[in-house]
């Protein structure tokens, strides 16, 4: 990491607990879908299904735990998601092995591991606010959206390569594993919480559960930003699926032909998060936010384009670059930009007010895109969904509020040293 100023001892465990647990994700991306088709012999339904149920069922349970986490300290709450995810995760190839691996248990822990992932990244917002000093967010928020593209390029080949040789449930033990060695380097942090959480009631009231949404919707920059999220997020994913059956099913394009058109395009995420702090000491966040955010809804729609041979591999490629440079820029600002904009003593509860949103959103929108596709084609749900996401950017903020009652001011520049 020659040439970044460190930001210390302490992120560097969080930023290496975080870097081993993502490259765990990455390498079982579409475990689960693959165990069930592999294994299980379930059909498209069942995978849109698998696909949309677990993440809007674990949303809706890990709701109530925001009240809770933010009263209590949270690198042990991190810890216990990342055990909790391991353990969950461990008794999907005991179950294979032992011949009784049902598509109901791949549900369930789908369902486990999404609340586990709200409840742990909620609580890691909080807990990076707390660790860093406020000019620092920008840079830190980078280097993990640099980590994620990293992990989303290497990964899924690696993943599909293994299973190939090993077997379909051999990225979830990888996945499990990673969980457990994250849960150590958290640990090894030490006691870095310089606020001790507020004392609250022992029983979380109706009021508190909405308490993040209260914040994000009646914040002017926060609340539109919220909503673009939600439909240009789900509409991308809803857009997935479709692309994988045009792609693997209608257009005979090999697993590893599949994995490669969406791993080479994120080294696009690699140079968005290091050129996203540069950015926005030039132009400001707003306009870095705006920006960003009207270009990256501008690629999906060429998928819908996408033809046989090499030719389709190669635009899928350039598609997806386009898309994930966009998002390599936007995602760190706008995370950085929340948390700047959220007082400590809610930031548990708006990340995970934001979080289980989106999944939820996400899941339903990848259920009513299952049914579109076999409805229509398709190429068409991945057309409709690009075409939806052309007049996302109504809902980009436009102008740059100040900071409302109760929030710093935003600084004038940002040091621009790289994600």
């Amino acid at each position: 990491m020659a040439g970044r100023r460190s930001l210390g001892r302490r992120f560097g465990w969080l930023w290496g607990a975080y870097a081993v647990s993502t490259a765990g994700t990455w390498l079982a991306f579409d475990a689960f879908a693959l165990i069930a088709v592999l294994a299980l012999d379930a059909g498209p339904t069942q995978v849109s299904l698998l696909a949309a149920v677990g993440p809007a069922v674990g949303a809706a349970v890990s709701v109530p735990l925001g009240p809770w986490v933010e009263i209590r300290r949270k690198r042990p709450v991190m810890m216990t998601a990342d055990l909790v995810r391991c353990v969950v995760l461990l008794s999907v190839p005991v179950a294979f092995a032992l011949g009784c691996l049902g598509f109901g248990q791949l549900l369930l822990v789908s369902v486990a591991v999404a609340a586990a992932d709200i409840t742990f990244n909620a609580a890691a917002g909080a807990f990076l606010k707390d660790l860093l000093p406020r000019q620092d967010l920008l840079v830190a928020n980078g280097r993990f959206e640099a980590t994620t593209w990293t992990a989303s390029m290497v990964g899924p080949p690696l993943g599909g390569a293994a299973i190939g040789l090993f077997g379909p449930v051999t990225t979830v033990v990888a996945d499990a594993v990673s969980y457990l060695v994250s849960a150590f380097g958290i640990r090894a942090i030490g006691d870095a919480e310089k606020h001790a959480p507020r004392p609250g009631p022992a029983v979380t009231r109706a009021g508190d559960l909405l308490e993040g949404w209260r914040h994000i919707l009646a914040d002017p920059v926060l609340r539109p930003l919220f909503f673009n999220s939600l439909l240009v997020n789900s509409l991308i994913m809803a857009a997935s699926p479709p692309l994988l059956i045009l792609m693997v099913d209608d257009l005979h394009f090999a697993p590893w032909q599949y994995a490669l058109a969406f791993a080479v395009p994120c080294t696009g995420g690699l140079l968005g998060s290091r050129l996203a702090p540069r950015l926005v000491a030039r132009h400001g966040r707003n306009r870095v936010l705006l920006a960003t955010g009207m270009l990256r809804a501008c690629w999906p729609v060429g998928l819908a384009f996408t033809g046989p041979g090499a030719p389709g591999l190669a635009w899928v490629m350039v598609v997806e670059f386009g898309l994930i440079t966009c998002c390599g820029v936007f995602n760190p600002v706008l995370a950085t930009h929340r948390l700047d904009r959220t007082p400590t003593g809610r930031v548990t509860r708006t990340l995970s007010a934001w979080s289980a949103s989106g999944k939820a959103t996400t899941a339903a929108v990848t259920a009513l895109w299952g049914v579109l596709a076999a409805w229509t084609t398709p190429r068409t749900a991945i057309a409709v969904a690009g075409v939806l996401l052309l007049v996302t950017p109504l809902l980009l903020p436009r102008r740059d509020h100040a900071a409302g009652a109760g929030h710093e001011p935003a600084p004038a520049a940002v040091e621009s040293d790289g994600g």
